[in-house]
């Protein structure tokens, strides 16, 4: 450094790979996917992205949009010439192609943010439920604080589980109840902001305890968010009562493979519960597979704007406006396309992509 060199910037070595057309910046994202991924799946959903798997399905879509976009001037420059070329009806066709390319990828942010991020799954039920003994049995070790004292915890106490192969960002929360306390009703508040953001909801309700009216309203309150039926204490219960077909009134509301019957203290039943957390996850959380594309926040805003561009040419050939109209919003799509991949892009977005990076990584 004495002789005029100097330390690397965060992510040097990957930016100087983008800059030199090694990568485009997809590939670029991919390098702190891999280095931040905490399960084999992130991995392999960093590895798919690395080798260039949502490269090549963006770069499909933005040579389709330039294909139609030439085609369409050719019409607007040769229009004395005796020449063929797309109709509106082909060129709607085309757009409309376009559009559902589009939405199908974007659809694909909620599985790279839970494969990144971790999959928000939040522990919730009445005080002294058995949510604390759950999380510490889930990580096997003791993470919160347990006691018979109802109302022990008073802030969401969060940690990580690799399920299956799937990083869970799993929280333990206050127990859900009107109370005068103040720390607690704060613990109560966060607990209720924790549902609204919660990818699952694992719902503990106590088999000791007789089920009853507030049971069914937490059941009502988390109704509307994906959820598995967590009860609890089942090592507390005559043996003939540890059927899931004794919780009456659970089951005939609700689907049988939703509800799990566990003992945190015995450990009996954990194992269905992971089973059903990872089926849960499969069918409507993480719902690609790891080696296809999936996209960021950054590629779904740039996605969603290039859709609502097209959307815009589609309407302008419904209003039969000019050709020279539709060709505007095409280019728009094919700029906010560029920009995911790099092919158009500023000093500013690479600087926030790659300050986040490890240093010279």
């Amino acid at each position: 450094m004495q002789q005029g060199a100097r330390l690397a910037d965060p992510g040097e070595f990957t930016k100087w790979a983008f800059l030199n057309g090694r990568i485009d910046l997809t590939q670029a994202e991919a390098v702190m996917d891999l280095i931040h991924s905490k399960t084999e799946a992130g991995q392999r959903a960093a590895l798919a992205q690395l080798g260039g798997e949502l490269h090549r399905r963006i770069r499909h879509l933005r040579e389709s949009a330039v294909r139609l976009l030439a085609e369409i001037e050719a019409g607007i420059d040769f229009t004395e010439e005796d020449l063929q070329f797309l109709n509106q009806g082909q060129m709607r066709a085309l757009l409309v192609d376009l559009v559902n390319g589009a939405d199908a990828l974007a659809k694909t942010a909620t599985s790279g943010k839970a494969l990144r991020e971790g999959i928000a799954t939040v522990i919730v039920g009445r005080p002294n439920a058995g949510k604390s003994s759950l999380l510490n049995a889930m990580l096997l070790q003791n993470r919160a604080i347990v006691t018979p004292i109802p109302g022990t915890t008073r802030d969401i106490i969060e940690d990580y589980l690799n399920l299956g192969g799937l990083p869970l960002r799993i929280m333990d929360t206050a127990g859900l109840r009107e109370t005068e306390d103040l720390v607690e009703r704060e613990g109560v508040l966060r607990t209720r902001q924790a549902i609204k953001e919660a990818d699952l909801i694992l719902l503990v309700l106590d088999l000791s305890q007789k089920l009853g009216e507030e049971e069914q309203r937490l059941i009502e309150e988390t109704d509307e968010k994906r959820r598995l039926i967590v009860c609890t204490k089942i090592d507390l219960l005559p043996e003939n009562a540890r059927s899931q077909d004794q919780v009456g009134f659970l089951v005939q509301n609700h689907h049988a493979e939703k509800i799990v019957c566990i003992s945190a203290r015995t450990g009996e039943g954990l194992d269905n519960l992971r089973e059903a957390i990872v089926r849960e996850i499969r069918s409507g959380i993480v719902t690609c597979g790891e080696r296809e594309a999936m996209i960021n926040y950054r590629h779904k805003s740039l996605l969603t704007h290039a859709k609502m561009s097209l959307q815009d040419a589609i309407e302008s050939i419904d209003r039969n406006a000019p050709p020279e109209l539709i060709v505007v919003d095409i280019r728009t799509a094919i700029d906010r396309l560029g920009e995911i991949t790099g092919e158009t892009t500023t000093d500013d977005l690479l600087e926030k992509i790659f300050k986040n990076f490890c240093i010279g990584k």
